[in-house]
């Protein structure tokens, strides 16, 4: 294992934009243009500190107007919602619900009369501020989604909700299932007429951009290929190996997690002049969701991202829960959700005893098998997951393939980059190893869902024929090399693996792609157009290809690279 260059802070330089930092300076800047209009709309993501923002925007010297005070009730608000949240400490049901449905029309037109009556500047502030004035000079305040997942460890509160102490996973369900949901409707309809965009993802450090300079960013990223904002999180059963080629705090304890290829989760650094901004990375599918995933895909999916990659450390670490993931009719039918969390593992690193557990012995009984995952889960005998599940040897490349259905995990020293479909929270954990998590709770375990979707007759030679190391050469040339690698028939994911020694010219298939260098010092991308500056990006590096680049060329950066590509299937 090398220590590479592994870029932890990737941003991209926006041309022709500046933007201004701290209190003062934004407050400057809002009370100019509320010079020429007379109301300020300030938005908030739910996950902002409400506090912070009400009491500095207070210091303008505005009369002041809470929308939030225009919405039901907190109890009203539960009982809506009450269905979507579900008793589950993980799993609720997508709703369908508009921020417009939690406020009370009549309050709404109470407050725009007592605007009207102002003489002076206003502000309208809060999650739903542009319900009540639309028209006003509009300035979103934005947050990502893993800053308010690490907020909620810290002890925030779900919007319209008395949980400071409730665990994170129950709050992280709130945001996934209903605010952010909610907030996002509203968000896709406002980019357009954002006058001011503020990042204040650091506490007491808010940074602002002109709204044409954060749609132009956005614009820029999906046009271009273009990288996330790496985060990192530790579990229980994490490793060591990111450490070294991440360059993290070799303080750790560990680092289970790598999510440096979500949208959902992920931010983008834009840089306006001196100022790097921070935004959520799902912002780019929102807002130019054809040219970023391409026609075919956004016709399946919408303005969602289908495919992610992640990092899973178990290197000096444990084994990864026993689990499964739902199919396609049941996470429709029981959560909402119109697509499943097919996925693959693509071994980086490993040691020589590495294994990947992936699908069931032939000939097991699954009443044993159920009966004796409940009787672990109740506290009796460990669950002898040897006995049912096949226990494949691993080794750097090889490729296992995870249609939804199928029991699977990694086993301890294994560094797997996971290639997935992007409902990534519908994991179904059948046996945990008899751990606790972190934060001294059991892990949640799903066995009665579990049950539900096993798929009994994916059996060991099933698996081997199906699901490991399934490459087949698709083209060889001079320095060039390019191999199919999955993934199932039933995935809609595509993948494939270029090994390359000289520069090959690549053309675009229609579908964003997500890629990584899972081997060589690193890669540049470049444009044979020259419709976008060349690209580097480094070993385990993970970027994005926008279906908008029709085509480009790959380069290693010393000698020889690999560069593992996925796409959407045609």
């Amino acid at each position: 294992m090398q220590i590479r260059d592994f870029d932890k802070y990737p941003e991209k330089k926006v041309p022709g934009f500046g933007a201004v930092q701290g209190w003062d300076a934004v407050r400057s800047v809002l009370r100019a243009a509320a010079a020429q209009s007379g109301v300020l709309t300030a938005e908030f993501y739910p996950g902002v500190y409400r506090e912070e923002l009400v009491e500095e925007l207070g210091k303008l010297g505005f009369a002041m107007f809470d929308a939030e005070t225009c919405t039901i009730s907190d109890a009203a608000y539960q009982q809506r919602i009450a269905e979507f949240v579900t008793d589950d400490r993980v799993f609720g049901v997508m709703n369908t619900l508009r921020l417009e449905d939690v406020y009370r029309p009549e309050a709404l037109e109470a407050m725009r009369a007592e605007i009207q009556a102002c003489s002076g500047p206003v502000l309208v502030y809060g999650t739903g501020a542009s319900l009540v004035a639309p028209d006003g000079v509009l300035v979103y305040f934005d947050m990502p989604r893993w800053e308010i997942q690490c907020r909620f460890q810290k002890g925030m509160k779900n919007w319209k909700t008395d949980n400071a102490e409730e665990e994170k996973l129950r709050k992280v369900k709130r945001g996934y299932f209903i605010e952010w949901r909610m907030a996002d409707r509203r968000k896709k309809k406002l980019f357009d007429r954002m006058d001011y965009v503020v990042d204040t993802v650091i506490p007491q450090q808010p940074k602002l951009v002109a709204g044409e300079g954060f749609r132009a960013g956005l614009e820029q990223l999906a046009r271009e290929p273009f990288r996330l904002v790496p985060y990192y999180a530790p579990e229980v059963w994490g490793g060591q190996w990111m450490k070294e080629v991440c360059g993290l705090d070799p303080n750790e304890k560990n680092y289970a997690w790598a999510f440096d290829g979500v949208p959902e989760e992920n931010s983008v650094f834009l840089r306006f002049g001196t100022v790097r901004m921070e935004f959520p990375s799902v912002d780019v599918v929102f807002y130019r969701p054809r040219l970023l995933l391409g026609d075919r895909v956004h016709g399946r999916f919408g303005d969602e991202f289908p495919i992610r990659f992640d990092f899973l450390d178990t290197m000096g670490g444990q084994n990864l829960s026993l689990q499964v993931h739902p199919l396609t009719e049941y996470i429709q039918n029981t959560f909402g959700m119109h697509y499943t969390q097919d996925e693959s593992y693509y071994i980086l690193d490993c040691a020589e005893d590495a294994v990947v557990y992936l699908g069931l012995k032939e000939g097991i009984s699954s009443q044993e098998m159920l009966h004796d995952l409940r009787a672990a889960q109740q506290g009796g005998e460990p669950f002898e997951a040897s006995r049912y599940v096949n226990c494949w040897p691993a080794k750097k490349h090889d490729h296992f393939l995870i249609p939804a259905g199928t029991v699977h995990c990694s086993g301890k020293n294994v560094m797997v980059l996971e290639v997935s479909a992007t409902p990534y929270i519908f994991t179904f954990k059948l046996w945990d190893w008899g751990r606790v998590g972190l934060d001294g709770r059991p892990r949640p375990v799903h066995i009665d869902h579990g049950e539900q979707v096993i798929q009994w007759d994916r059996t060991t030679s099933w698996v081997k024929e199906n699901l490991i190391d399934r490459i087949d050469v698709v083209e060889a040339a001079d320095g060039f090399q390019e191999e199919r690698t999955g993934l199932h028939e039933r995935e809609f994911i595509e993948t494939r693996r270029d090994t390359l020694s000289k520069e090959h010219t690549f053309t675009g298939n229609g579908s964003v792609q997500m890629c990584n260098v899972v081997d060589g010092e690193g890669a540049v991308i470049s444009s044979p157009d020259h419709s976008f500056a060349d690209y580097c990006v480094h070993y385990a590096e993970t970027f994005i290809l926008p279906a908008s680049v029709r085509q480009f060329t790959i380069r290693p950066l010393k000698d020889t690279c690999t560069v593992l590509r996925a796409y959407v299937r045609g």
